[in-house]
């Protein structure tokens, strides 16, 4: 088995560990509903924000990298507030599959990074090592079913429409924009795909987190499992490995969780200022 170049980079007693397959776990929910906040919630409670990128075990990626290319003539849309992101098309999701296909089977990755600004893909790619767990998050993660099927673990997060709305406007007025312009970009673009397209994707979904990171309950019970998984505590995770059934990780909750692993800490407020959704 492959060996993690963090660890045979780093020696020491765990230089020879073998790298698993990742637990990939998909993270869903509208605009401004908290994705990302509870994606380093997640990472922050598991001790991994702090940890070097080539040696974290936990990693979060989003479906924002993967936006497409676009045309001269959709750029001048884009810039005017007039094109269409929250829409399925407007991702790559043949790049973003076998992106994803390759993490899956613990390879390194270039993964593209979008300027949200120009609203070009650069020439420069991040460079993604293999981790444990990756968290992979984005409005429509759960849409296209090649990708929504290598998800061993879906998550959705359920905010108010009205509490979604009125950070997506106190957001992009810090950027600059115009109300006017926001508040139109909502009512012809975000709010008609969200309920055409991402919410009813939320039947996929293995947990619902109402709340999005003010539910620490829902959030102290993935990191626990989370926890598991990296304690080699589940062996046989893979969803459908019973004869294409169900999955095979599913255990007791545990009696008495790990303290340092379970502590609230203090909100993290990390979403990204350069992000659309």
């Amino acid at each position: 088995p492959a060996v993690h170049p963090a660890m045979a980079s780093a020696g020491g007693p765990d230089a020879e560990r073998p790298h698993p397959k990742p637990f990939l776990i998909g993270v869903s929910g509208g605009t401004a509903s908290g994705k990302s906040t509870v994606c380093e919630k997640i990472m922050e409670l598991l001790g991994q924000n702090e940890v070097e990128q080539r040696q974290r075990k936990v990693l979060i990626l989003s479906q924002d990298s993967f936006y497409k290319v676009l045309t001269a003539e959709q750029q001048a849309k884009a810039l005017k507030g007039q094109y269409n992101f929250d829409h399925p098309d407007a991702f790559d999701n043949d790049l973003m599959h076998s992106t994803l296909k390759n993490i899956v089977e613990g390879k390194t990755v270039e993964v593209p990074t979008y300027d949200f600004v120009t609203h070009s893909r650069l020439a420069e790619t991040t460079v993604v090592y293999p981790a444990d767990v990756v968290l992979f998050e984005g409005i429509l993660v759960f849409y296209n079913q090649d990708i929504r099927d290598m998800f061993h673990l879906r998550l959705f997060v359920d905010t108010d429409s009205d509490v979604r709305l009125s950070r997506r406007v106190l957001r992009d007025m810090k950027r600059g924009r115009d109300l006017e312009q926001i508040l139109t970009q909502y009512t012809t673009f975000v709010k008609p795909a969200f309920e055409e397209f991402c919410l009813p994707t939320k039947k996929y979904a293995d947990v619902i987190i109402p709340r999005g990171v003010d539910n620490m309950v829902a959030i102290n019970l993935i990191v626990q499992h989370i926890q598991d998984i990296l304690n080699g505590d589940i062996c046989k995770w893979q969803r459908g490995a019973l004869n294409g059934h169900g999955r095979t990780y599913k255990r007791p909750f545990p009696e008495q969780a790990e303290s340092g692993v379970l502590a609230a800490g203090k909100r993290s407020h990390l979403e990204s200022s350069s992000r659309p959704h």
